[in-house]
């Protein structure tokens, strides 16, 4: 072969394996590509009548994304995301995409984001520890998924659980020196929220040994009967927590104040979730003939809801989320809640968590190193600082919002709880509207049995009194021992019966852990 074709031949050849030309080069490269490629799996409602439905929240995870890779020191040098949304339907239909992008496309993701419900996310968090993918949510927030040392191990909740509001309410009974309340709840929706969110507080208060009656109701039913309501608060304790939907919570608040309950004697509290107006907000306001009455009752109400903090960029953010979300045919008075901003954040806390496990020679393939780093940790959100705990739950930032002119109706932050201090403050010039400032607690109220039956001394029996307590003294033996063998041939109908009724009224009664894992067993 002449010099200058062998010279040629060995230059074209050094030019392709520079350029990666060859078999071998072209395999490393989609090697180093997927290596980067962060496949992300979000599993979220189609159906916008959810409040974290994909209509709402996708804009804000694409809003992340893309604030980080134009910062471009929000993700390593050339790692990127890919989205994939799936409709979970808030049921098995999560777990089902899942399993079938693992199954049937032969593609693991190395991220899933949500689901929210419940009972959606258990089977998908058991799945998630299993196959060691992080999972981050904005949701699951019920007391059982705070056991991560084993299933739940992946989950991280960058909202803050239900139990960290209970939490919130905890360190306001103690500002006031109580240990009663009465919890109140609408439990007439698939997702459950307002039974979860007092399961919460209901945990936190048993841990107190604080006394509890609890109520249920279904908001929806035919049979709803408000006046029974009131009742069954007016014979509980004096502190009322509720939570449903603003319309509820202002009826309620109008029966009681209609049964002389709004006079100093009882403290309402409201919960608002999820920072939107879906749930009871606190407002009167109906622009009906209630509303003076309305103004009256709510000036014993005090609403519970997530301390509100606004940045610059939490202004554009807003905005672009809005844009996109009527773009879809969404128009409603608030386009970003808790679900929004959280799955924003949920984005970044993310990306700084492989940066860190990176940095310790890891990949994105290790999934609990990764997960590991999402603890324990406080970042810029778009809303103000998260903080996550130990656990991978994020601390919960409270506001208390009281009405603070009577006459005109207004209402304002009267206090602040900020979780990861555990210190809760009390605006100045509160007052309060209870008697006194200080609510009086009967401590035997749910246990006083008075007997006004007089005790007077006989001096002696006659004969016919003798006579008539052999009498009966024989009859009520004869009624003992007929109770006995009734009572023995009917004993097992009488389990089975009482068996089954527990079970149906476990559902809306008993708002202990335990009886919530076994929900989340059989999901």
């Amino acid at each position: 072969m002449p010099p200058w074709l062998l010279g040629s031949l060995c230059c074209v050849l050094a030019a392709r394996a520079a350029l990666g030309g060859g078999p071998a080069g072209a395999e490393a490269t989609e090697e180093e590509e997927e290596e980067k490629l962060i496949r992300v799996l979000v599993l979220l409602p189609q159906d916008d009548a959810y409040l974290f439905s994909l209509g709402r929240v996708r804009p804000a995870i694409e809003y992340a994304v893309r604030s980080l890779r134009e910062s471009g020191a929000g993700l390593p040098p050339g790692y990127a995301f890919q989205l994939t949304y799936e409709d979970s339907a808030c049921g098995n239909r999560a777990l089902f995409s899942l399993v079938d992008m693992v199954a049937l496309q032969r593609r693991r993701p190395d991220l899933l984001l949500g689901p929210v419900c419940e009972y959606a996310a258990a089977p998908v968090a058991r799945l998630a520890a299993h196959w060691d993918v992080p999972m981050l949510s904005a949701g699951a927030l019920a007391a059982g998924f705070g056991a991560k040392g084993g299933e739940y191990s992946h989950l991280t909740r960058v909202a803050p659980a239900y139990a960290k509001m209970g939490e919130m309410l905890l360190a306001l009974f103690r500002h006031h020196q109580w240990n009663r309340a009465t919890l109140l709840y609408s439990d007439s929706n698939a997702e459950r929220s307002c039974y979860f969110a007092m399961e919460g507080v209901h945990v936190v208060f048993q841990e107190e040994a604080f006394h509890m009656a609890v109520h249920s109701f279904d908001e929806s039913s035919r049979h709803f009967d408000l006046d029974d309501l009131v009742r069954a608060l007016q014979s509980g304790e004096r502190v009322v927590i509720m939570c449903a939907s603003g319309d509820t919570i202002r009826n309620i608040m109008l029966a009681a104040h209609r049964q002389g309950m709004t006079n100093g004697d009882y403290a309402f509290f409201n919960i608002e979730l999820f920072n939107s107006s879906s749930y009871g907000n606190g407002s009167w306001r109906r622009g009906d003939k209630h509303d003076l009455e309305a103004k009256k009752a709510y000036s014993y109400l005090q609403t519970v809801t997530l301390l509100r903090t606004v940045k610059p960029e939490f202004e554009k953010f807003s905005l672009e989320v809005k844009s996109s979300a009527q773009k879809q045919g969404l128009h409603e008075d608030d386009y970003v809640n808790m679900f929004v901003e959280g799955f924003h954040d949920a984005v970044l806390l993310y990306a700084l968590a492989l940066q860190e496990a990176l940095k310790f020679g890891f990949s994105k393939k290790d999934g609990e190193k990764i997960v590991q780093q999402t603890r324990n940790r406080t970042y810029e959100g778009i809303a103000g600082q998260v903080s996550i705990d130990a656990n991978g739950d994020r601390y919960g930032d409270f506001s208390v919002i009281g009405m603070t002119d009577p006459e005109a109706g207004t209402q304002e932050v009267i206090g602040d709880y900020y979780g990861k201090q555990g210190r809760f403050e009390i605006r100045s010039n509160v007052k309060y509207p209870w008697n006194h400032g200080r609510l009086r607690l009967d401590e035997n109220r749910a246990s006083e049995h008075p007997n006004n039956t007089p005790c007077k001394s006989s001096g002696g029996l006659g004969e016919s009194a003798v006579t008539g307590i052999v009498v009966g003294a024989l009859l009520g033996a004869g009624l003992l021992m007929a109770f006995y063998f009734f009572r023995k041939k009917y004993r097992i109908t009488i389990e089975r019966r009482t068996q089954q009724e527990e079970c149906n009224m476990g559902k809306h009664r008993q708002l202990r852990e335990d009886s919530i894992r076994s929900h989340f067993s059989a999901a």
